[in-house]
């Protein structure tokens, strides 16, 4: 997982946390992250001026098992209302708000769908998703200081009352775009879902192994810009496989619709799943 850790000096300085954004700002909620990483490794690259202190790690330990345990509460709402919770993952432009649109287009009909809609400032992308039979809860992650890089527990927590839970099948929470915060982070989510875009370049996954890794499924869209770039889709795939190799694909494109008939029967496949273990458990 990306960690803060302390270099001499006592400034605090990032390490496998390089964001998509600017993240100088202030996390309310303690939010430092010890590194715990204590030599070199050829892996990882050289670690041996990283400092572990204790009383950091004790407030991360707290910080987590409060998440947690708000978390746990989540889940079990969704699951009293049978409702399967998809957290959407992917770093800022990828596509997930243009995907979210196109999903409810083709099945508001089938499912009833509700949205989470995480972001620091504005509501651009929930207006966007207005107007589409879904209901949106918009979370602003903003907090004077330039805004939470990622959801949390609690903030899906305070949405969760704004949607007609018994009312929905899925909710689909749309997370704050960066490929390391959000990935550390539970929700309360049944399945996590990422969409990457090839726009980005094939090495993400070994640069963001954290993001890559806790992806149950890797939407991996534009695709139809593949042939206007110097991208190698097998050495993305490679590269994915290196750090998660049971994680299901999906290539498309949102723009122009290719593979979004397999996406969304996808979703309608984990809701029947999680459906059915809900009545069984």
């Amino acid at each position: 997982m990306g960690r803060f850790h302390r270099h001499d000096g006592d400034h605090d300085h990032e390490h496998e946390h390089e964001h998509e954004h600017d993240h100088d700002h202030d996390h309310g909620h303690d939010h430092d992250h010890p590194r715990v990483d204590t030599a070199p490794t050829a892996a990882h690259g050289d670690h041996s001026g990283y400092a572990t202190e204790s009383d950091r790690v004790v407030v991360l330990e707290r910080i987590f098992a409060e998440n947690d345990q708000t978390a746990a509460a989540n889940r079990g709402d969704f699951d009293h209302a049978a409702v399967t919770a998809i957290n959407l993952m992917s770093s800022p432009g990828a596509g997930k708000t243009m995907l979210l649109r196109e999903t409810l287009l083709r099945l508001r009909s089938r499912l009833r769908i509700g949205i989470v809609e995480g972001d620091i400032e504005t509501s651009i992308d929930a207006d966007r998703l207005d107007g589409l039979g879904a209901a949106v809860a918009l979370i602003n992650t903003s907090n004077g200081f330039g805004g939470e890089c990622h959801l949390d527990a609690p903030m899906v927590r305070s949405a969760l009352g704004r949607l007609p839970l018994a009312e929905l099948d899925i909710v689909v929470i749309e997370n704050v775009g960066n490929l390391v915060c959000p990935a550390e982070f539970e929700v309360g989510e049944h399945a996590r879902v990422m969409v990457y875009s090839v726009t980005e370049g094939e090495e993400k996954p070994l640069k963001y192994p954290v993001m890559f890794r806790s992806a149950d499924l890797v939407l991996v869209n534009k695709v139809d810009l593949i042939p206007h770039l110097d991208f190698d889709l097998d050495t993305f795939y490679d590269n994915l496989r290196a750090v998660n190799p049971d994680a299901v694909t999906i290539e498309i494109s949102a723009r122009t619709g290719v593979g979004l008939t397999q996406w969304c029967q996808w979703l309608c496949d984990r809701h029947e799943q999680n459906r059915a273990a809900t009545v069984t458990s």
